[in-house]
C-alpha cells in the first residue's frame, strides 16, 4: 500500500466549515482519517530531507543541536546502533528520582515537548476536548456509549465524542494495537528496546487536531500550529526513529504492508495480518496475536 500524493488542503489553513450539519461534519472527518490511515501505512521510500529537517526543528525544541542522521531500513537493523540508550524504565526512574543525576535524557525531554504541544493544541479547540477530559451523559453520569457513527450522531452522542472515538481512539487502536506494539513485542524478544517514537505509526493524534483543525473545529497559535505541522510533516516521511544525544537512528518506510479489518468494531480498525508487514531488508516481525 502507498500514502496518496499530499493533499494541499494538508498543509494550508483549514477553511471555513461549509456545513455545521453534524453527519457531513462526520463524512468529512471519515475521509481525512483514512488520508491519514494512508499516511500510516505507507510503503513508498521515505522522504529523507523532510524528516531530517522535521527532526532538526524537533531537537531544536529540546535545546538540543542538529543530530547526524542514520538510515536503516528496519527497525531489526537500529538494534546494534541503540544498545545502552534509555528505556521506557529508565526514563521513569529518572523521573521518579527526586534527586536525579545530570540532565534529563533527550527522549525524556522530547517527551514533555510532545505533552506540552498537546495540551497547548487541546486548549485551542472551540469544544470541551474529550482527549482531555471523557465527556459524560447528563443524565446518567456515565461515558457516552461507543455506536456507529450516524447511530451515536442520531441517539444525541455530541459531535466531539463522537470525533474523538472515531478518529483519535480509532487510529490509535489501529496503529498501535494493530500495529507497532506487537512489531515492538517482536523486536524486543527477551530484551527492552530503547524508547523511540513511531513516525508515520505516530498519526492518531496528529491526525486528530489536524482534523478538527481543517473542520473548524480549532483554533492554534502561530507556535502550535508549526509545531503540530513539524510532526505532520514527520509522520508523512519516514518511520520509527530513536533519538540519541548525537545521533538520530531512523528507519526508512517498510516494503509491504497488509492489513485486515478488525471484525466487531465500529470504527473501521484494522490490524497487521499475521505475516503482514516486510522491511526493506527483508526482516518480516512474527506477530502474535
Amino acid at each position: 500500500m502507498s500514502a496518496p500524493t499530499r493533499r494541499d488542503d494538508a498543509a494550508t489553513p483549514p477553511q471555513a466549515v461549509r456545513s455545521g450539519n453534524p453527519h457531513d461534519l462526520w463524512q468529512q472527518a471519515i475521509r481525512i482519517r483514512q488520508e491519514w490511515l494512508d499516511h500510516a501505512l505507507s510503503t513508498q521510500p521515505a522522504d529523507r530531507s523532510t524528516a531530517e529537517r522535521c527532526l532538526a526543528a524537533i531537537y531544536a525544541r529540546a535545546s538540543r543541536p542538529r543530530p547526524r542522521f542514520a538510515w536503516v531500513d528496519s527497525p531489526e537493523q537500529a538494534r546494534p546502533l541503540i544498545t545502552g540508550w534509555p528505556t521506557l524504565d529508565q526514563l521513569h526512574e529518572h523521573i521518579r528520582d527526586p534527586r536525579p543525576r545530570g540532565k534529563p535524557p533527550l527522549a525524556s525531554d522530547l517527551a514533555m515537548n510532545t505533552s506540552q504541544l498537546r495540551a497547548a493544541l487541546s486548549a485551542g479547540v472551540t469544544h470541551t476536548d474529550p482527549e482531555l477530559s471523557p465527556l459524560r451523559n447528563s443524565k446518567t453520569k456515565q461515558p457516552w456509549p461507543e455506536l456507529a457513527p450516524p447511530h451515536a450522531l442520531d441517539s444525541g452522542v455530541p459531535l466531539a465524542v463522537v470525533l474523538h472515538q472515531g478518529v483519535r481512539t480509532a487510529l490509535h487502536r489501529s496503529l498501535a494495537h494493530g500495529y507497532y506494539l506487537p512489531v515492538r513485542a517482536a523486536l524486543e524478544g527477551d530484551s527492552p528496546v530503547p524508547v523511540c517514537w513511531y513516525g508515520q505509526q505516530d498519526a492518531s493524534w496528529i491526525a486528530y487536531y489536524d482534523l478538527l483543525r481543517r473542520l473548524g473545529l480549532a483554533r492554534y497559535g502561530p507556535d502550535e500550529t508549526e509545531h503540530l505541522d513539524t510532526w505532520a510533516d514527520l509522520a508523512r516521511s519516514c518511520g520509527w526513529w530513536w533519538p540519541g544525544e548525537d545521533v538520530c537512528v531512523v528507519v526508512d518506510r517498510p516494503q509491504a504492508v497488509h492489513t485486515e479489518p478488525v471484525s466487531g468494531t465500529p470504527h473501521d480498525q484494522i490490524r497487521l495480518q499475521p505475516d503482514g508487514l516486510r522491511y526493506r531488508d527483508g526482516w518480516q516481525p512474527p506477530l502474535n496475536r
